[in-house]
């Protein structure tokens, strides 16, 4: 179970339900990159809202928008156009260093590869973002660090580099990394990606738990069995949302995506002879 964290609020930050009780609401995001092989529309006016305390599963096709989705809500990415709202910030119109601020405080990533610092401890890269935000006092944040591998069932390996770990211990100290600042939101892209099956279902589990406990997690996901886990399924495809479905419907939509893959797959193995 999530153990909230107790703290003074910041004064610079405030993160309600925001507009009319979402947490997250994106209005007509579209993201455009620009490259030298022209451009490419990622995102075409998505709408998308979220209420405090959802565990939602993106899903789609590569290319489908799905990560650049994460980055837009998270504020690695600005928009092309369009509005991204996040509790009481307005994420599209804060420069780079604002944006950096409330993203350190408001939003933790968890990442397929991990992202660990080969030469920093499992405790050392947990205590990392409290550093750079300075969230707690000094003397508080090792304690802090080790409540949260305690919490994600890695603390005997506190004191390990990360190529000692197994991936699934990686992608653990990696969830306690993006607790650290005790944010309401976590974004997840293929956690489990580089997991055996058993080490995916227990993140799953555990991510689970932590919306339980008051966190609200969006995850894109490969994972066929997510609708075990979430509680909303968000269908991307060409940059649109095409369904917004509850876990009922979770089953009939991965299995036409799982079809539709493999039906591609199958063509162009055929076309490769």
């Amino acid at each position: 179970m999530y153990i909230p964290l107790h703290h003074k609020p910041n004064p610079i930050l405030k993160v309600s339900n925001g507009h009319n009780g979402y947490l997250i609401e994106l209005r007509q995001v579209v993201k455009t990159y620009e490259s030298a092989a022209g451009k490419f529309t990622a995102l075409k006016g998505v709408d998308l809202q979220v209420k405090p305390g959802e565990f939602v599963a993106v899903v789609g096709k590569s290319g489908s928008g799905k990560s650049t989705l994460l980055n837009v809500l998270s504020g690695i990415d600005r928009p092309t156009s369009g509005q991204v709202f996040v509790g009481d910030a307005a994420v599209h119109t804060l420069d780079e260093g604002q944006t950096a601020v409330w993203r350190g405080r408001t939003v933790g990533i968890v990442f397929q590869f991990f992202q660990l610092l080969p030469t920093l401890t499992a405790v050392e890269n947990v205590m990392l973002p409290m550093d750079f935000c300075n969230t707690f006092p000094a003397r508080q944040r090792q304690a802090r660090a080790m409540q949260l591998l305690e919490q994600v069932g890695v603390a005997e390996q506190a004191n390990k580099l990360p190529a000692a770990l197994s991936g699934g211990e990686q992608q653990r100290v990696a969830i306690a990394r993006a607790l650290a600042n005790d944010p309401p939101i976590l974004v997840a892209d293929e956690p489990t990606g580089n997991l055996d099956s058993r080490t995916a279902e227990s993140v799953f589990q555990l991510f689970k738990g932590l919306v339980a406990g008051g966190k609200t997690i969006l995850v894109v996901t490969h994972e066929r069995d997510v609708a075990r886990w979430g509680t909303r399924i968000v269908m991307l495809a060409d940059g649109n949302i095409v369904n917004g479905a509850g876990v009922g419907q979770a089953g009939i939509l991965l299995h036409k995506q799982d079809a539709s893959l493999s039906h591609s797959a199958q063509s162009q193995e055929a076309a490769h002879g």
